[in-house]
């Protein structure tokens, strides 16, 4: 960035009254799911403290006791996993995924991470501690479901696959994953730069990104606003770590569902068109792309209080943002959370598209990797021996990342133990 104090700048004590501003309004945190504070859970049944995180438990049965576990682990965010929005995603949503499981008679253990943006490697230790909570306390010797939402089903595959290769009994017969980037997920370059380029107004956006579990995910991934896309190195150690103890568990049927289709349609989102530009005097100047295929194309224009205009572009990248899978507000939640700051401070924002999509189908399904156009948008078949999963189910249409629905959700019961 130029200068705070350029000729026709701002100067510091408007820069310094922005970054307060900022701090204070914007909360730019990259997640699906509400942005307000939902209404609060019902009472747990059981609570349990675990290393680096803690369960909820809903009895089938209170009387009865702890006996058809189902062990569902949160998604990606920054902080500790909170019961409220977890039980607004899973039970106020299209669906009401805990009270039919708990009707079927199956005990719902919803886990939480203390650092939902630490790495997939550390948050599998409270996945482990889970299962062989849930085995010391069952009655009877009902086999174990354990799966996640997100990066959940990642946390919850190494976490079962490192536990075998250590010999340890986890007792699980079925694992399951709801919309999980096995192949990777993505975050616009447009978005990955701007967060970085904010960092001394309001690191929390940058801070997101450049967490663990981001690197781990993202397919592509930017540490500062002007880097070349890349797989970070710590994906790159993340998938090596995950290979040494073999991949996927091999002893449970595994199964997973993506919340786009398999048919090669897209969302509908066409490549280099503007998605997101500031309005306000303090960001006028800034305009984000979705992602266009090619050389040299442009993705973004920066401004943020000063008056240059820095242009990113990429080369060598598929038509992502379009692709079918499960879609994130990305745009959406940045400009809506811009606007939350008050109007004088000049940060004032729209999102004319507002979502793009996160975890291509093919990569929820175990499929296919998500580097080029033909991976993304060739369709494939309801059973394929490609995938690395036993069986999955895409979506009828493209819709939100982790959206409960359900067509899927009814899916997965149907093949619980």
């Amino acid at each position: 960035m130029t200068e705070p104090n350029e000729p026709n700048g701002t100067n510091e004590a408007d820069e310094q009254q922005i970054a307060e501003a900022f701090g204070a309004a914007a909360h730019i945190t990259l997640a699906p799911g509400p942005r307000e504070i939902p209404e609060a859970a019902p009472t747990p049944d059981d609570e349990w403290t675990l290393p680096e995180g803690r369960a909820w438990v809903y009895l089938a049965n209170s009387k009865h006791g702890l006996a058809k576990p189902v062990i569902i682990g949160d998604g990606f965010n920054t902080g500790p996993s909170e019961l409220d929005f977890s039980w607004e995603i899973l039970e106020r949503g299209p669906y009401p995924f805990i009270s039919e499981l708990r009707q079927r008679g199956y005990d719902v253990v919803l886990l939480g991470f203390d650092e939902r943006s630490a790495s997939i490697l550390d948050n599998a230790k409270v996945v482990r501690s889970a299962v062989l909570e849930a085995i010391a306390r069952r009655i009877g010797d009902h086999p174990l479901t354990v799966g996640g939402f997100s990066m959940g089903g990642l946390v919850a595959r190494y976490a079962l696959a490192k536990m075998e290769h250590e010999k340890i009994d986890h007792q699980t017969a079925l694992y399951f994953s709801f919309d999980s980037p096995h192949r990777g997920a993505w975050i616009p370059i447009a978005l990955q730069s701007f967060a970085h380029y904010i960092r001394r107004l309001n690191a929390a956006f940058s801070n997101q990104m450049n967490s663990p579990a981001a690197r781990q995910l993202l397919w592509q991934h930017i540490s500062e606003w002007d880097d070349t896309p890349e797989t970070d190195k710590q994906r790159i150690e993340f998938l090596a770590e995950l290979e040494r103890v073999g991949g996927w568990p091999m002893r449970p049927k595994k199964i997973g569902v993506a919340n786009g289709v398999r048919s090669g349609v897209g969302n509908g989102i066409a490549p280099g068109e503007r998605a997101f530009r500031g309005k306000g005097l303090a960001i006028t100047g800034t305009h984000l792309y979705t992602q266009p295929a090619g050389n040299d194309q442009l993705v973004a224009q920066l401004r943020v209080v000063t008056l240059r205009k820095p242009q990113i572009r990429t080369s060598g990248m598929p038509e992502i943002d379009g692709a079918p899978g499960g879609t994130l507000e990305g745009f959406g939640i940045l400009a809506d959370e811009l606007n939350k700051i008050p109007a004088f401070i000049g940060l004032g924002s729209e999102a004319e598209i507002r979502e793009h999509c996160f975890v291509p189908a093919v990569s929820a399904v175990a499929l296919r990797d998500i580097d080029t156009h033909e991976k993304l948008y060739d369709p494939f078949p309801e059973d394929s021996e490609d995938s690395d999963l036993d069986e999955y189910l895409c979506s009828t249409h493209n819709e939100g990342h982790t959206l409960v629905t359900e067509e899927l959700c009814t899916w997965i019961m149907a093949r619980l133990p």
